[in-house]
């Protein structure tokens, strides 16, 4: 059954052909490790742990390289606004490289709470300030940059189909933007190296061609997708907000140094997490809540993964209090069924292909996670399908679900509830509904449900 995935560059769903047989280069753009990471990254995140998941699924082999940007980002896409890491460090008062490491192992804790897999590679920014400088002289070399007010800048003017994968309007462009680098020739020109900016108290800097300074933001995916997939790689990934600059910015240079086209066979991007209004969340709306915070009021950060898996990754996804609420119901019920299907036995007699092909069809049909989940409900739900098959499938399922099912074990309880268990199972074969009903509503004050089954007293969390 052939993967099919929408492409932005060409704005319609086709069918996935690696550029190496059954392998596959994939690069997704990383955080910018300034602060903590806010749920509507990390909604981000997970798309692309899906994707990766349902490539693995697939019988792929897949390299999967994710950068930290640790210098260069602004506070605006382009090149306007103030130094992220800057932000973050006179914030707190500490240094840079402190801020820096602070905020990328916080960013690793969320990735793991969230069962996202670790990338094959983990690069930083800072790591390949010389592939970026490379990159930046073969760019010289060719004509595509000029210098200004001791900086370098990529003239997009050179690049005749600059702008393709957001379809821009140039012409458009020019006029809409308010702020203006009096350096550019051009608004859509961008910088490659800074040695003269704004920020007198930048501490990262270091030596090149052109003087000492640090580099621009979209560089440094250039430079570390190629040195790790290569001159040419199979899929490149991020949000919608990446489209119209960091990625258009990211085409053009690679382009242009490497003489390779398309550099990238497949672009997708993860549509925003929304509040309110389709507001989407982010630092500077005021909306900014972290995977932490989530967890504070109550909820497991697998069930925001479930919440994530319940919209498709291509549109907005709509958050509230209320739909977690939903989401973790949801995902403690689906932890009590697999405790039911670990410990109460079945007969039923049918086999699980079915689902098992409806699941395959749902997830490479451009990850449709929701028909994904229907699929997976509709199959516990079946009785003609008995327990061992369904958990057996149920982990296979889980490949690409990533929601930890195989760690789902049977509760560990105290030596009251046991008591509390005894005493109730022993009422209730006396037929003493008054006292067991009351045990009942004891074992749920101190949160369990108990379901009685021809095998016995099924205990639950709730």
């Amino acid at each position: 059954m052939a993967l099919k995935i929408y492409n932005t560059l060409i704005r319609k769903k086709e069918t996935f052909s690696p550029i190496k047989k059954n392998e596959v280069g994939l690069y997704t753009c990383g955080f910018t490790v300034y602060d903590y990471a806010h749920i509507g990254n990390l909604r981000t995140y997970i798309f692309e742990d899906l994707l990766k998941r349902i490539l693995l699924f697939n019988g792929y082999k897949v390299k999967h390289v994710l950068n930290i940007t640790d210098v260069g980002h602004l506070t605006s896409d382009a090149d306007e606004g103030e130094d992220k890491m800057l932000k973050g460090a006179k914030r707190e008062k500490k240094t840079v490289w402190d801020i820096a490491e602070f905020y990328t192992q916080e960013f690793q804790k969320d990735i793991k709470k969230l069962n996202i897999q670790d990338p094959t590679i983990w690069c930083k920014a800072t790591d390949h300030i010389k592939e970026q400088i490379e990159m930046i002289s073969s760019l010289e070399k060719k004509g595509f940059t000029y210098l200004s007010g001791g900086n370098v800048y990529f003239d997009t003017s050179k690049v005749k189909d600059y702008g393709k994968l957001a379809r821009l309007d140039l012409k458009a462009e020019n006029q809409e933007r308010v702020e203006k680098d009096l350096n550019k020739k051009s608004s859509q020109d961008f910088v490659l190296w800074f040695t003269k900016s704004k920020f007198q108290d930048q501490d990262m800097k270091w030596p090149s061609p052109w003087g000492v300074g640090y580099p621009g933001w979209h560089i440094e995916c250039s430079a570390m997708a190629t040195k790790y997939l290569g001159k040419s790689f199979d899929i490149h990934c991020g949000g919608i907000d990446h489209i119209p600059v960091h990625h258009t910015n990211e085409i053009a240079q690679s382009e242009s140094a490497l003489d390779v086209k398309p550099w990238v066979h497949y672009w997708m991007h993860g549509e925003f997490l929304v509040v309110g209004d389709s507001e989407k969340i982010g630092k500077s709306k005021g909306n900014f809540l972290t995977l932490s915070f989530v967890q504070e009021k109550g909820y497991d950060p697998l069930a925001y993964r479930y919440f994530c898996l319940g919209t498709h990754y291509r549109k907005p996804l709509m958050f509230s209090w209320e739909a977690m609420d939903s989401a973790q119901n949801a995902w403690k019920k689906l932890q009590n069924k697999v405790l039911e299907l670990i410990e109460k036995p079945t007969q039923g007699k049918k086999n699980a292909e079915s689902f098992i092909e409806d699941f395959q069809g749902a997830i490479n049909d451009d990850l449709n996670m929701p028909q994904a989940l229907a699929v997976v409900w509709a199959m516990l739900k079946d009785e003609e399908v008995n327990n061992k098959i369904k958990y057996r499938t149920l982990l296979e399922f889980d490949r690409v679900l990533g929601l930890g099912v195989e760690s789902i074990k049977k509760v560990n309880i105290s030596e009251e509830v046991q008591i509390l268990m005894e005493k109730r199972e022993d009422a209730r074969l006396k037929k003493n509904w008054k006292e067991a009903d009351q045990i009942r509503d004891k074992l749920k004050s101190l949160g369990y449900s108990i379901e009685d089954t021809p095998s016995g007293p099924l205990l639950k969390r709730v």
